[in-house]
């Protein structure tokens, strides 16, 4: 039986994060041998068309892929489904704030020390409507793979709460490092928060709510961030 969870694990994570996160890792050392990394940018969320029609449909059916890997992680755990409550909205809201304000600040700092590149913005209007699909795609695949079945499963195979809440923060934080090395550490925070959340409630809505808001205000206000301030 855990031979077969080890299996799974595996495919789960070869198919979804596990691979983003390696991809993540070779394009920050990629990243590291050109300039300093407040001297690059990224977009966190960019189009995919210049028509707009086109853009809204391409950005839809990759964010279905962040659906269907969350489905299939729920799938593979038997779990019933569970809607999100309103208490669950309200401790999402909570964790938006004690992770997303202190998020923007680390941000800020680590562009100017050089740890972090400096996110570009995204002018389409029809980028609002696909932001914010992606930031609920996000939230959904993300914290449901990395959380609900990553800590499941790892416990079923007998792993300490603190091996299984490191792990999972350790995944969270490597498909993140294509920003830079702040961004790894901040996710890293982030998932032992969120990983000690699920182990001790059992509940994943408030993660995937809280997730959504985070990515929803970083994908509008990062970019409006003014950072000339710092020389850049």
């Amino acid at each position: 039986m855990q031979r077969r969870l080890k299996l799974e694990i595996l495919l789960v994570l070869a198919v979804t994060f596990g691979t983003s996160g390696l991809r993540a890792i070779f394009r920050l050392i990629d990243s590291l041998q050109k300039a300093p990394l407040n001297q690059q940018t990224t977009t966190i969320h960019d189009a995919a068309s210049t028509v707009p029609w086109l853009d809204l449909a391409l950005q839809a059916t990759s964010a279905l892929s962040l659906f269907a890997w969350g489905g299939l992680a729920w799938y593979l755990l038997d779990e019933h489904w569970r809607w999100p409550t309103w208490r669950d909205l309200a401790r999402g809201a909570g964790f938006a704030a004690l992770i997303g304000i202190p998020g923007l600040a680390l941000y800020v700092a680590a562009v100017h020390l050089g740890l972090s590149k400096v996110v570009v913005p995204t002018t389409a209007a029809v980028q609002i409507p696909t932001s914010l699909l992606w930031s609920f795609a996000n939230g959904f695949g993300e914290e449901i793979v990395v959380v609900m079945y990553l800590v499941t499963r790892l416990r079923q195979l007998d792993w300490k709460p603190w091996q299984f809440i490191g792990a999972s923060a350790l995944l969270r934080a490597s498909y993140h490092l294509y920003q830079g090395v702040s961004a790894g550490f901040g996710n890293f925070i982030m998932g032992v928060i969120f990983a000690w959340y699920f182990h001790k409630t059992g509940r994943v809505w408030p993660l995937i709510l809280a997730h959504f808001l985070i990515d929803a205000v970083a994908f509008i206000a990062y970019p409006l961030l003014d950072l000339s301030w710092l020389g850049i």
